[in-house]
């Protein structure tokens, strides 16, 4: 059992340290690729994470299977039964929380349908009339098409060049599906509480993708520059507060984002040793995350093996575990 709970220690321990590595992976590429990386990242270790707790929450019920009884798992494994039933308690929690979180998604985008109501549409964009300084990215309801909203308030705000820049902003967020990549890393940070940092670094860089694609539209990155800026100020003065789904040109670090369209465009890295260090930093990744998906496999593996110990019976088709207990010589139980 010692073999498995030091596993099942280091699966839980280490989206920590890959969450860590997927932020600095995301650092060194452009706003789309660096979006992927911490999408993909986040679901890997939250898969893993939650893999980790199945599978150590279905010890007692895989030794069952092999015609053992509760008392002969407790008298080999007394650890069995109580880390069992603390993996049981997470999954219930976790499950409760992702519903919540759901739903919370679910009712702000209903809110926020219901409010652009009161707007007027020209094609993809609705008006709403108001004193407040707001613009976001409705995504699609219901059968309703995603439309940029702005109130008139930020319309008079800004002037006509930057009133383009918001708009090629917004439909950016529409286009390239950005409440969904959200909707995944917000959802997987509920799973593990390191999570939580890749969802704030993907507020960065989805606005930095649509900050970009707005720059390719108008032609000029210090125009882009100048209206994310001065619509960032526009509605800090009234004090907007956003959030997934209404995803919006004046979120996230703004000083950072005005720095970044104030110099050339982001590419790629470029080089034999940043290059390498960027397939290295996603391979660690990958492979984490990976080894962390087997896990339920292995716990089964262990299971049915230590079971097969305990009666008497062979090894089976469990080789790996026997192979362990011979190098390391203290049995599996």
């Amino acid at each position: 059992m010692t073999y498995v709970l030091v596993l099942v220690v280091l699966t839980l321990a280490f989206p920590w340290g890959g969450a860590a590595v997927a932020r600095r992976l995301a650092a060194v590429l452009p706003p789309r690729p660096a979006c992927w990386v911490l999408t993909g990242a986040a679901v890997l270790l939250a898969g893993g994470t939650v893999s980790a707790l199945v599978g150590l929450f279905h010890v007692p019920f895989l030794a069952s299977l092999e015609q053992l009884s509760l008392t002969r798992v407790l008298e080999a494994w007394p650890a069995a039964v109580p880390f069992a039933g603390a993996a049981g308690a997470l999954l219930l929690v976790q499950s409760v929380l992702l519903v919540r979180r759901w739903l919370q998604h679910r009712s702000l985008l209903k809110r926020a349908w219901l409010s652009a109501d009161e707007g007027t549409g020209d094609g993809d964009v609705l008006v709403v009339p108001g004193n407040d300084v707001d613009a976001f990215a409705l995504p699609r309801y219901r059968g309703r098409g995603g439309r940029v909203v702005v109130t008139s308030g930020m319309v008079r705000s800004l002037k006509g060049g930057e009133r383009e820049v918001l708009l090629a902003h917004e439909r950016a967020h529409l286009a390239g599906r950005h409440h969904l990549l959200s909707a995944l890393v917000d959802l997987a940070a509920v799973v593990h509480p390191a999570l939580r940092s890749l969802r704030e670094a993907l507020v960065f860089h989805l606005e930095r993708w649509a900050d970009e694609d707005a720059a390719a539209v108008v032609g000029d990155r210090r125009v882009a520059a100048a209206a994310i800026a001065r619509a960032a100020l526009a509605g800090t003065s009234h004090g907007r507060v956003t959030g997934y789904p209404l995803l919006s040109a004046t979120s996230g670090p703004v000083p950072r984002r005005v720095e970044a369209l104030l110099l050339p465009e982001p590419v790629a890295p470029r080089g034999g040793v940043r290059r390498t260090g960027a397939t290295v930093l996603a391979a660690t990744v990958v492979v984490a995350a990976v080894a962390a998906l087997a896990l339920a496999y292995g716990l089964h593996e262990y299971v049915e093996y230590a079971a097969r110990q305990l009666v008497g019976a062979p090894g089976g088709c469990s080789s790996l575990w026997g192979a362990l207990d011979a190098l390391v010589g203290s049995g599996a139980p």
